[in-house]
């Protein structure tokens, strides 16, 4: 399943200036508030959320919150996700991968994760 999302990264810049660290809070982990230090990245982050919840195919919502995906990045600073394991089950899920770049004035991310056959597939 493949997941694609874009942001406008002014449109994230103007909520960060308006409501702060608040406005990460409502969509970031406590976490990934500390790896966020310019808007394009708060920009990227929540485009990898949505991305990730568009390849579930369960948006966000009451099935997938914001706060579900947590997002890191390696000592190369290449970004992953996890999911509580409750999902990742539910899900089948075996694998992940996600990609987030910022150009132009835009932020994209692609999220795509591996299923394993569910027993109505065998």
């Amino acid at each position: 399943m493949i997941g694609v999302d874009i942001v406008v990264i002014a449109r994230i810049e103007a909520s960060l200036e308006k409501h702060g660290e608040k406005f990460l809070a409502r969509y970031l982990r406590p976490e990934e508030i500390t790896i966020v230090k310019r808007g394009e990245t708060a920009a990227g982050f929540w485009a990898a959320k949505e991305a990730v919840a568009k390849a579930l195919g369960t948006g966000i919502g009451e099935d997938l919150a914001f706060h579900d995906i947590s997002i890191s990045k390696d000592k190369k600073g290449a970004p992953s996700f996890t999911l509580p394991d409750d999902l990742m089950k539910r899900h089948r899920i075996v694998s992940t991968s996600l990609s987030i770049a910022h150009d132009g004035g835009f932020a994209i991310a692609v999220a795509a994760i591996e299923q394993s056959p569910s027993t109505d597939e065998m």
